[in-house]
């Protein structure tokens, strides 16, 4: 069986698809820095999977990859950024959300064949860990913030259509219109 769709293809590099009772569950977190050896080996998995899932697909707005949708039940998730950067969130949750709402079009691995528009923050506060334990804080703006939250949405058992607008539905890929753009903040738009 060949891998046409969007969807299909990412199956077929291991990806978890939608209906998927993992999808939906809250990820267990890490006991840090007692499982620190399980954490390497989640991370690391995380990293392959962004690695296969790039070899088919052009992410210009970056991408993300949360551990439950690799088939492990655990609080581990990577956002890679449009510039490049990466961005490792071990236990993390959202601690404070700006006022400021963007809504943008997203994806998602688990159900690639549709993109949905999103309202989020357009700067998150997240708390999150180092594989030493070490408790850090660290606030994200608009796209980084976007592919952060919904990574953390993954590991909170939350896909994106249930982020979207009441009666919004997702579009099929074919008449998405953003694919290799990046995600638009406005000319010298800044949060704070």
């Amino acid at each position: 069986m060949s891998a046409n769709t969007a969807s299909e293809k990412m199956r077929s590099i291991g990806v978890v698809q939608a209906g998927d009772p993992i999808l939906t569950g809250q990820a267990r977190p890490f006991d840090l820095p007692t499982e620190s050896e399980d954490v390497r080996r989640v991370v690391a998995e995380l990293n392959a999977a962004a690695e296969r899932a790039a070899g088919i697909h052009n992410f210009s707005k970056g991408l993300g990859v949360a551990a439950p949708q690799i088939g492990i039940d655990r609080a581990a998730a990577i956002a890679r950024t449009a510039d490049g950067e990466t961005i490792t969130l071990l236990n993390p949750r959202v601690i404070e959300e700006s006022t400021e709402i963007d809504e943008q079009y997203e994806g998602c691995w688990s159900f690639f064949d549709v993109r949905g528009m999103v309202p989020r923050p357009r700067v998150i506060t997240v708390e999150h860990q180092d594989i030493d334990g070490q408790r850090r804080i660290t606030i994200f703006e608009d796209g980084v913030a976007r592919l952060v939250a919904h990574e953390i949405d993954h590991l909170e058992g939350v896909l994106y259509t249930a982020r979207m607008r009441g009666g919004a539905m997702p579009i099929p890929v074919s008449e998405y219109r953003g694919t290799g753009k990046s995600w638009d903040y406005g000319e010298g738009s800044t949060s704070r």
